[in-house]
């Protein structure tokens, strides 16, 4: 039988007793070892200021291809900027990606990417800073389930490796080849914080399971663990394979993907009894990179 996405009011982490702690970290816990998804509440989050974000990200993808190329991500490198029609693969088996995006990164160095419109650069950061606030809430679940301090991922990820991701996935039209929106792929990072405009399309397989969708939930977010977690819960929690079919109408998701500092050291925790370590550490800067190659290599 497959398993449900739950739905999980996160706002225990911040402002709950100890009990209700417990009781919300248990729960993120079991999805984590199901579905490897779940939705959340009491993400804080207001529906205008969701409603502002997908507003923005339409201006940014409405403008003409020479405005978003001048920002492409081959030209502002730290995987920041625009990403245009075809050049991700997910699924490296499988065509191009059907999608466009635009990856704001505000703590790396070097050169701004930013589009020039009005109050734009504003709005993301806030919404940026919003999500790693929320991310720290989430490890404080993470770790409590696994059986070590709260705290525990507070200290590797001072400075993280995190992307907000804005993506347009275009509506079908005749001459369209049989891509997907998104292939079938695992996330890299520790967790991804995802919102949706509306329009359905994303479908998760559970191991052992048939695909499914996930439904649109009012006033949720949909959060998923990925593989860099996998791999520091040393594979208690399950990264879950998930795609973006074609979409039946124009799609926007604003995604955001939260990777530990550069130089974290993902070392797996056993919490398992008679466990052992099923893979050797690394730092949080090789992995990612280690993924990134083989997301982008096929356009070399």
């Amino acid at each position: 039988m497959t398993p449900l996405i739950p739905v999980i009011d996160i706002a225990p982490l911040r402002v709950g007793d100890d009990v209700n702690r417990a009781e919300t970290a248990a729960a993120m816990g079991k999805a984590c070892r199901e579905t490897g998804f779940f939705y959340i509440t009491g993400h804080g989050v207001a529906p205008e200021t969701v409603a502002a974000l997908f507003a923005a990200a339409r201006a940014f993808f409405s403008q003409p291809s020479a405005a978003k190329d001048r920002l492409a991500m081959y030209r502002v490198g730290r995987n920041r900027g625009y990403v245009g029609l075809g050049v991700e693969r997910l699924d490296t088996t499988a065509l191009p990606d059907r999608k466009e995006a635009f990856n704001i990164s505000p703590a790396e160095p070097g050169a701004d990417a930013w589009p020039d419109l009005p109050g734009w650069r504003a709005l993301m950061i806030r919404h940026f800073e919003t999500c790693l606030d929320l991310g720290a809430a989430l490890h404080r679940g993470f770790a409590r389930d696994l059986g070590v301090a709260e705290d525990f991922f507070a200290d590797k990820f001072r400075n993280p490796m995190a992307t907000l991701r804005l993506l347009r996935y275009p509506a079908p039209s005749g001459a369209e080849t049989v891509a997907p929106g998104a292939g079938a792929h695992t996330d890299y990072g520790n967790v991804t914080i995802l919102v949706v405009n509306g329009v359905s399309g994303l479908q998760v397989r559970p191991r052992g399971g048939d695909w499914m969708d996930a439904p649109l939930i009012p006033g949720t977010f949909i959060c998923n663990i990925g593989d860099c977690l996998m791999r520091w819960s040393n594979d208690v929690y399950v990264s879950t394979p998930h795609w973006v079919l074609r979409p039946a109408a124009e799609r926007y998701a604003i995604a955001f993907f939260l990777d530990p500092d550069a130089d974290a050291l993902v070392e797996p925790i056993v919490s398992l009894a008679g466990d052992n370590p099923h893979y050797p550490p690394v730092t949080g800067y090789d992995y990612l990179q280690e993924r990134l190659n083989a997301t982008y290599n096929h356009r070399s």
